[in-house]
């Protein structure tokens, strides 16, 4: 049997304690009211952006910032996610389960409204919902797979907000490496990105070591390996490139780069930021990605850069994490 990068499990474990430690603070004095404006938050699509707040006294609270003016005014929603993305009028919060210290999934309208909760068995790690709104996706860091040793793994799942159909994980489906079947007791999927027809998808998957983009077919329940050391992708708004990381010399000890692969012709561009980037990217445009980066104690700012690989990074929020551009490509 295979057994998992022990790079990936470093990360998972970071984060694992990074959790435990905002669970800790959460616990000791919990917020009441939230920094800023607070106010109505809408995922109504529109020129704005919402990301999920990292500062003190607004902590994991919903923020929502003007995307012409994101240092602008900041209106704080009393919603709280650890994980949160959102498009076409409906947001997938990765949350806390009440006051247990177990996590639920929330599926919410535009006006944050819940229309669904699923329990999550794990620490929320990656959230995603299609263009339209229909399709959610989710992954979360997982313990006590027999082949990891009772260490952490990944779990992703699907839903479909109109018929309701779940797929619990994809770790069953049919998966095809280099041209053929492949089966491992070691399989892990994560970081799924929804393509505009609310069937196709992708993702990472990750066996025996190496890490992989995927592209997945919701009505066939296939997951088709299409290029080694990619992680976390996430699809452009027009489905021409995709938005990843790479560990470096296919080596997550020595951090990851933030690229862009076009679809069509499998070319790589990296892109100015050479800082470690290890998140799951948004496309703030057709132009523009944004991406968190850890600013210490439990905090992060997101940044944005070109996605031609021009240019250099620059803040976009301060305090910040999560962010999702509601606004469409421009």
């Amino acid at each position: 049997m295979t057994r998992r990068h022990p790079v990936l499990l470093v990360s998972v474990a970071t984060v694992v304690l990074a959790v435990l430690a905002t669970l800790a603070i959460r616990h000791a004095a919990r917020p009441t009211a939230a920094a800023g404006a607070v106010s109505s938050v809408s995922v109504a699509p529109g020129p704005r952006i919402i990301a999920r707040s990292t500062a003190p006294g607004s902590r994991d609270h919903l923020i929502s910032v003007s995307a012409d003016r994101p240092g602008g005014r900041r209106l704080t929603s009393p919603v709280t996610c650890a994980r949160v993305y959102a498009s076409g009028g409906t947001a997938l919060c990765l949350r806390l389960d009440g006051d247990l210290k177990t996590y639920e999934l929330a599926v919410m309208d535009r006006h944050l409204k819940v229309r669904r909760t699923l329990p999550l068995v794990g620490v929320p790690n990656r959230a995603r919902v299609s263009p339209s709104g229909r399709m959610v996706a989710w992954t979360v860091f997982v313990a006590g797979d027999s082949y990891n040793g009772g260490r952490f793994s990944t779990r992703a799942g699907i839903l479909d907000t109109r018929t309701q159909r779940l797929v619990p994980t994809l770790e069953d489906w049919h998966v095809t490496l280099h041209g053929k079947p492949y089966t491992a007791v070691d399989l892990n999927i994560w970081g799924v990105t929804f393509a505009s027809d609310d069937r196709h998808f992708y993702a990472t998957l990750s066996t025996g070591g190496h890490r992989y983009l995927v592209r997945g077919d919701l009505a066939h329940r296939t997951l088709r390996a299409l290029r080694a050391n990619v992680e976390c992708p996430s699809l452009s708004p027009d489905g021409s490139r995709i938005a990843f990381k790479s560990a470096r010399d296919d080596q997550p000890s020595h951090g990851w780069r933030l690229s862009v692969l076009d679809v069509a012709t499998n070319r790589v561009t990296p892109l100015a930021e050479t800082r470690s980037v290890d998140d799951q990217a948004a496309w703030l445009d057709r132009r523009t990605v944004a991406y968190a980066l850890p600013s210490g104690h439990g905090r992060a700012d997101v940044w944005r850069v070109p996605a031609d690989g021009s240019g250099t990074p620059r803040m976009l929020l301060h305090d910040a994490d999560s962010p999702t551009a509601l606004g469409g490509a421009t």
